[in-house]
């Protein structure tokens, strides 16, 4: 997990609405202030117009309560308007953060369940923003106003306000402590049950051919049950407080009145006071029914705005570097230790090469012997843990990732593709793309006719991950983009794992390309083909270097190796014999 930090880049965010939060302010005062329009009205009515049956006095009264009436129904809209233009600046200011951060974790680190979580930690902030619930935050600071005025009417309604306000205080700390922990696990659990359905979705040939479907449906059914018995908690919870808090004011309301009545037949307070004095008291204590109605968006935005703290502050953005001159001469690996990130295991010790503009390094070794995480750290997707990666002499973290980024080609095991054209995914979505670029690294792929013979060509719709392209065009397509704008360094894992015979010529004519224009080729594979097109040879047992050198004196020796009888074997032989070509 990643691990929280004091710094976080929220507050400025929200002190850029410091105008916006200040004018809310304001109005919510405003709107507090004509709230009293109607208690006044009734004392008026009952103290005045009554005793004095005055019908203009009456018209008058009435068409300064609505024109108030008015004027405060302006604001209430204004603020529900201001507030949800303060969520949509909060969203637009953090949803680039957010993106960077939830793509950055996984490099660094492991995120929880299908890694949205940021994403819907920021949905909810600005819901929560957006919502009523904000103005209950603004209304109870006038709490004590109104409980002032219920004083000045009489000093028993006054205390009736305070013990009805203390009282709904209670509930509303009672609500929070219940709800707290079951908010929490509740969000890791909707985190774990959309994992389970992206990994079925992702999976989804694996558990139709193997039987798994309902076994994975089980599992998903499983922690759904466990959200929605929380789901089911959090609501029996904040629904039975809230009609709590809903009867109790409703009571006080007819205690108040009670007690107005009472105080009218002993002659201490006049008959408007009976009236007036219910609708106070059922003002002043309406903000926190408001906010124990709203607790849930309290809590899980409050949760929301913790998780992204720690995950901004675990993640800062990337400052920004010096721009250096394009690398054309050298790649170095010095002394690299790799461990993959949140894993305490090394899986790389001390390794080292230098290569030279048009060298091509082919890495081989067994399953598990670490050339996959070899490939990572070159091309800067994990940081060493010790040595350095290092093109023309700087180290790879003195590049932004973008900078960077145009002088690498990375085809990863896996080849990733993104919903789009054949063409956006070659031009790694660049805008302003050079169609004469496009096609000029699919034919450096070899793909090119091949891509003229599917429909609608360039333009044609591969799907999510490529879905509507087989395997092996997948990968011709990832060379593609991987040798678009002739990158100074070209990393290859396994890139000849769904090609054919013509797919393998293909490749080994664009690492010869690659080399011809000075670059550098670096290719892990298992299969010797490839291995036809480089010079250099790097062997990998255990994550050590067992063998590093010219391409026919490094598979000499390993030959040699392998056929010494095993009784005749030496200790210090050992990795180098697991290495296999």
């Amino acid at each position: 997990m990643l691990a929280p930090h004091r710094a976080s880049g929220l507050a400025p965010i929200l002190g850029s609405c410091r105008r916006a939060i200040v004018g809310l302010a304001l109005m919510s005062g405003l709107v507090n202030l004509l709230y009293l329009t109607g208690s006044f009205f009734m004392l008026q009515v009952y103290d005045r117009v009554i005793p004095s049956r005055s019908v203009p006095t009456l018209i008058g009264l009435s068409v300064l309560a609505l024109a108030l009436y008015a004027f405060q129904g302006g604001l209430e809209i204004l603020r529900a308007r201001t507030l949800v233009r303060v969520g949509g600046i909060v969203d637009e200011a953090l949803g680039p953060r957010v993106f960077d951060a939830a793509v950055r974790a996984p490099l660094v680190g492991t995120m929880p369940g299908d890694g949205l979580l940021p994403v819907r930690d920021l949905d909810a902030l600005r819901s929560f923003l957006s919502g009523p619930a904000p103005g209950a935050l603004f209304d109870l600071p006038w709490i004590p106003f109104y409980v002032g005025i219920c004083c000045v009417f009489h000093p028993l309604i006054g205390i009736a306000a305070l013990l009805g306000g203390a009282a709904l205080v209670a509930l509303t700390l009672l609500t929070d402590r219940l709800t707290r922990a079951p908010t929490r696990e509740a969000s890791g659990l909707m985190a774990r049950r959309n994992g389970l359905i992206e990994a079925g979705r992702r999976n989804a040939e694996s558990l139709a051919a193997l039987g798994m479907r309902t076994v994975f449906m089980n599992r998903w059914s499983a922690a759904g049950r466990d959200y929605r018995a929380l789901q089911q908690v959090l609501a029996d919870v904040g629904g039975g407080f809230g009609a709590a808090s809903k009867v109790f004011r409703l009571a006080l309301q007819s205690g108040v009145l009670a007690l107005g009545a009472y105080l009218v037949i002993e002659g201490e307070a006049s008959s408007g006071v009976i009236i007036a004095g219910s609708i106070l008291v059922s003002r002043a204590l309406a903000p926190i029914e408001l906010a124990i109605a709203n607790w849930r968006s309290f809590v899980g935005a409050r949760q929301s705005w913790t998780r992204l703290e720690s995950l901004f502050a675990a993640l800062p953005p990337q400052p920004d570097l010096q721009e250096l001159p394009p690398p054309c001469q050298t790649l170095r690996v010095q002394s690299l230790s790799l461990a993959p990130p949140s894993i305490q295991r090394v899986v790389l010790h001390d390794i080292g090469f230098a290569l030279e503009a048009g060298d091509s390094l082919g890495i081989i070794g067994p399953s598990a012997s670490g050339k996959s995480s070899l490939m990572r750290a070159v091309v800067g997707v994990w940081a060493p843990m010790r040595g350095s990666v290092r093109l023309d002499g700087a180290t790879l973290d003195q590049w932004s990732s973008t900078a960077l980024g145009r002088h690498i080609g990375y085809l990863p095991q896996d080849v990733e593709l993104f919903d789009g054209t054949i063409a956006e995914n070659i031009a790694r979505f660049q805008p302003d793309a050079a169609p004469e670029a496009i096609i000029a690294a699919a034919q450096a792929a070899g793909f090119h006719e091949a891509i003229l013979g599917l429909p609608d060509g360039y333009n044609a719709l591969i799907g999510d991950r490529g879905a509507r392209l087989s395997a092996g065009q997948r990968q011709r397509v990832g060379l593609a983009r991987a040798l678009y704008d002739d990158p100074f360094l070209v990393v290859l894992d396994e890139p000849n794992a769904n090609l054919d015979s013509a797919g393998e010529a293909a490749l080994a004519a664009a690492m010869l390309g690659v080399r011809r224009r000075g670059g550098i080729v670096v290719v892990a594979t298992h299969r010797p083909n490839v291995l036809s097109s480089v010079d250099l040879i790097l062997a990998l047992a255990d994550g050590h270097t067992a063998d590093f050198g010219p391409k026919d004196e490094v598979l000499r020796r390993l030959l040699r190796t392998a056929s010494v009888p095993p009784a005749a074997d030496a200790a210090g032989t050992a990795k180098i014999r697991q290495v296999r070509v």
